[in-house]
Order: C-alpha cells, then sequence, then structure tokens
C-alpha cells in the first residue's frame, strides 16, 4: 500500500517567470540634461567675467543696486571708470546723463577728427623741425668756420620746438664784456642760422639770458635784464640782416639770469645764452593767445649769489 501511494502522489513542477525590469520612465534623460545646461551657463559666466573691463562690471552691480536710479538718470554709475564707456542711461557714449539721440556720436566725430587734425599738425612741425635741425648741422659741420664754433651751437627737440642754443665761452664770448655789440664769429653764427629760418612757415621766440653776475652800472638802473634784452634785440637783428623775415618773430626776451643752464655754477659762462625757439603751430598758437608756454626746458632757478663785479661779460 505504501508504493502505491507513493506512486500516486502528484508531482508539482513550480516555474519561475522571469519579467524584465519595471519601467523607470526618461526622468533620468531630463536629470542629465539639466546638468549639461548648469555647466554651460557655468562656462559661459566664466568667459564673459574674464573678458568684461571693470568699467562695464561697475556699470552692471550699479544697475542691480538702483536700476530705475541709473537708467532715468544716467551718471557715472553705470560704466564709469577706465572703460571706453564713461556714461549712463541708455546712450553710454555720453559722460553727464542722457541726451539726445545722435548728439553724442556727432560730438564723438568732432573730437575725432580734431583730434586726427593735430596729429597731423604734429607730425608736419616734428618733420619741418628735424629737417631745419639737419641744415643747421650740416652747414656747421661743412662751413670750417663754424666747425669752429660747433662746441658753442647746441640743437635740442623740446615739446614747444626746436631749441637752438649759441652758448659763451669763457675764452670766446659771444658779446663785449657788459655790452650787447655782437662779435664777428657771432655774426657768423647768426647769419647762417638766419639763412636757415628764411624759408620755413614757423613763429621764432629769441630770448638773451646772462649769468648771476649783477651789472656793474645797476645804480644808474641798467641790470642783467636791460644787458639781456639789448642781446637779445641784437641777435634779431643779426637775423634779420641775414634775410630771415620780420614778422617770423613773435616774442623777443631779455631773461637777465632768472633761468640759468647750469644751476649749479651761476656765474659759468654756460649761462650766458642766446636762444632761440622754433616753435611749433600749437605751441605758436598758445603763445599768441596769452597763454604762458615754456622758455626752454624746465630748469629750476637756484638762490642768486650775493657777488659783485664790474660788469657781466
Amino acid at each position: 500500500m505504501a508504493g502505491d501511494a507513493k506512486k500516486l502522489q502528484p508531482i508539482i513542477i513550480k516555474r519561475v517567470k522571469k519579467g524584465g525590469h519595471s519601467a523607470h520612465g526618461g526622468a533620468w534623460k531630463i536629470a542629465y540634461a539639466d546638468f549639461v545646461t548648469a555647466m554651460m551657463a557655468f562656462f559661459l559666466l566664466m568667459w564673459l567675467l574674464g573678458s568684461t573691463t571693470e568699467g562695464d562690471k561697475k556699470g552692471i552691480s550699479d544697475y542691480f543696486q538702483s536700476p530705475l536710479k541709473v537708467a532715468l538718470q544716467g551718471g557715472a554709475g553705470a560704466g564709469a571708470s577706465n572703460s571706453v564707456i564713461t556714461g549712463g542711461g541708455n546712450d553710454l557714449t555720453q559722460s553727464a546723463g542722457q541726451s539726445k539721440r545722435g548728439e553724442g556720436s556727432d560730438s564723438k566725430a568732432k573730437k575725432s577728427a580734431g583730434d586726427q587734425r593735430k596729429v597731423e599738425r604734429a607730425k608736419k612741425d616734428a618733420q619741418t623741425l628735424a629737417a631745419v635741425a639737419a641744415k643747421i648741422a650740416s652747414s656747421i659741420s661743412s662751413n670750417p668756420k663754424m666747425a669752429e664754433f660747433s662746441s658753442q651751437i647746441k640743437l635740442e627737440i623740446t615739446p614747444d620746438g626746436l631749441l637752438i642754443q649759441i652758448v659763451d665761452d669763457q675764452r670766446r664770448p659771444m658779446f663785449d664784456i657788459g655790452s650787447s655789440a655782437v662779435k664777428p664769429y657771432m655774426r657768423e653764427i647768426l647769419k647762417e642760422i638766419g639763412v636757415t629760418l628764411t624759408d620755413i612757415d614757423n613763429k621764432i621766440s629769441l630770448d638773451g639770458h646772462t649769468d648771476q653776475t649783477p651789472y656793474g652800472n645797476a645804480a644808474r638802473g641798467y641790470s642783467n635784464w636791460e644787458l639781456s634784452a639789448d642781446r637779445a634785440n641784437a641777435s634779431r637783428r643779426e637775423l634779420i640782416a641775414a634775410g630771415m623775415p620780420e614778422d617770423k618773430l613773435a616774442r623777443v626776451v631779455g631773461m637777465a639770469s632768472s633761468l640759468l643752464a647750469d644751476p649749479q655754477n651761476p656765474l659759468s659762462a654756460a649761462n650766458r645764452r642766446i636762444s632761440i625757439l622754433v616753435m611749433t603751430k600749437e605751441a605758436e598758437e598758445r603763445l599768441l593767445s596769452g597763454a604762458a608756454i615754456p622758455l626752454e626746458n624746465e630748469v629750476e632757478t637756484p638762490e642768486p649769489v650775493v657777488e659783485s663785479k664790474k660788469a657781466s661779460p
């Protein structure tokens, strides 16, 4: 019986059905796209910060701090710094708030044209003055008589023009002692310079200088001021005699010892000189309009020396 029951026992087979994964949807794709977008925005932000000027950053900062004030009033809060744009409001070309449309561009164009004319004029002046300096130097070197005095003739290009200085020498003064009488070799030097300056359009400024030795006849009212002015005028006459038109002279000044070439040695012969400045057009305009221009390179004036001699050479 037991054997029969065992034979009749049903056989149960369990089959495990393997199904697919549960559906996740596309949520992960959205998260990944958001991450990539955020990284791109971060990259663009870093690039913009690196390529934006400090003025633009300041303008953006001011706008978000008080947007209505900057938008309505303009002013120095929007982009005013070392940036090219220095204004405020909608028209950032203006530095003082809003203006009519087109006004900023017109003034900017006029300013640009004026600057261009100044640059062209300065370039022309530089070429002219360089040619004059080269011509004077050539005439000195090619003339044996003039070559002897080359150490007493100094040429220098300054911001106001070509400065020609004829400097006295202890052994070879340009004028008689205490007088405005021109020495013969000084006359030759001025003649060569006068011929060179005949054909140029630039105006001339002529200054006379002495050292700090007080003039011997100061009791009569004649001092180094009068002496330097007389020597400057004597040089003017020699230049005109050489053929230079008189209307080229814009100024003839006696400076006495107020502008020493050698401040450390106020009695030095180097302080006794005639300075001829061939002015640039800009310096000429400033002089004729009444504005001050440097007489020479800036030189400190030393304390006066208390010492008397019979006459200033």
